[in-house]
């Protein structure tokens, strides 16, 4: 019986043993120290709704008397350092080349409260005004760092990419341009959100093997959680933007070149760009995941794999740099 026992109890150990390591590989992800950079970290609070909203924002040593402000939203329990984290400080150290302020405002209970009316967290369930706080966040920095209000745009991980679309569809006035990242628009019958009909600039990044937002559309699913509801496809997610920008003709194809053949991941561009319009990209990560792609660093691989063909950060700054100022349209107008 003492024989059988030690058997039972070998088993018990390897098979703990397994799934530790079987849990370590699938949540594991490349670790990188905060680099230094000539910048600063603030932290700050904003009072909305009778709660008190925290942010943290890094300032670049590089921006001038009216910089522009990019906000990067956060993902499902999470919170606004977490951004800096996924992109492996690659948002700061693109702030500083670019010379904006990079914001992380921190969701309610490590969520946002999207467009998708079946999600079952907090945020959704208890209608938080994101969008609200959002708005008086950007007042705030206005006033404290002299941020340009006309030169706002908005960038998302998955639950923070579902936000910026909520941005997009209720708040454009807000911001000059949204991307998201690892998100599809829900479904009409999943969606909980009033559109405003306006159009914006807009890019979409997903990966064909995400595991969690389909990038062919369908039910979203994190584990056994299966509340987020379904979305669109990508491709239907970019028709809706780029029909609302008046686009009816072919869009522009790219081919980027594989610059990491060994990641297993290859990238194209769908483009509608013309001339005084919002731009309408998407971009697919042909064998990428739930992740944003960096050159260098994998994330959790739980999420799916990680690609190395490009820098988000740096595509996010050129894409949303690039947007034409509608104040100098209006003064080409008025000649």
């Amino acid at each position: 019986m003492g024989r059988v026992l030690k058997v039972v109890l070998l088993l018990v150990a390897l098979l703990f043993v397994g799934l530790s390591m079987t849990g370590w590989w699938l949540l594991h992800f490349d670790e990188v120290e905060e680099p230094q950079l000539p910048g600063t970290i603030e932290h700050g609070v904003t009072e909305h709704g009778g709660l008190q909203r925290s942010w943290s924002v890094y300032l670049p040593k590089s921006r001038g008397a009216h910089p522009p402000l990019v906000i990067f939203l956060h993902g499902s329990m999470g919170k606004g350092d977490d951004m800096r984290l996924m992109s492996f400080y690659g948002f700061d150290a693109e702030a500083e080349r670019g010379g904006y302020v990079a914001a992380y405002p921190d969701g309610y209970q490590g969520h946002w409260n999207d467009c998708r009316a079946s999600a079952d967290y907090a945020a959704n369930k208890q209608d938080i005004d994101d969008v609200g706080f959002l708005r008086d966040m950007v007042a705030q920095l206005v006033e404290r760092y002299g941020v340009d209000p006309k030169k706002v745009f908005a960038a998302g991980y998955s639950n923070g990419g579902q936000l910026a679309f909520r941005l997009g569809l209720e708040a454009p006035d807000l911001v000059r341009g949204i991307a998201a990242i690892a998100a599809n628009l829900p479904v009409d019958s999943n969606l909980d959100c009033t559109k405003s009909g306006k159009p914006v600039s807009v890019l979409v990044i997903n990966g064909t093997e995400d595991p969690v937002n389909p990038y062919d559309g369908g039910l979203v699913q994190i584990l056994f959680d299966k509340s987020r509801g379904t979305v669109l496809s990508s491709e239907q997610t970019i028709a809706y933007w780029r029909t609302l920008a008046g686009y009816s003709g072919a869009k522009q194809i790219e081919r980027w070149p594989d610059k990491a053949p060994d990641d297993g991941t290859k990238v194209t561009v769908d483009r509608f760009h013309l001339p005084r319009k919002p731009t309408v990209e998407l971009i697919t990560v042909v064998g990428g995941g739930h992740t944003m792609p960096n050159p260098t660093y994998n994330l959790p691989k739980l999420l799916g794999p990680t690609s190395h063909e490009f820098d988000t950060a740096t595509v996010l700054w050129e894409f949303f740099k690039s947007l034409p100022d509608p104040r100098s349209a209006n003064r080409v107008g008025k000649r």
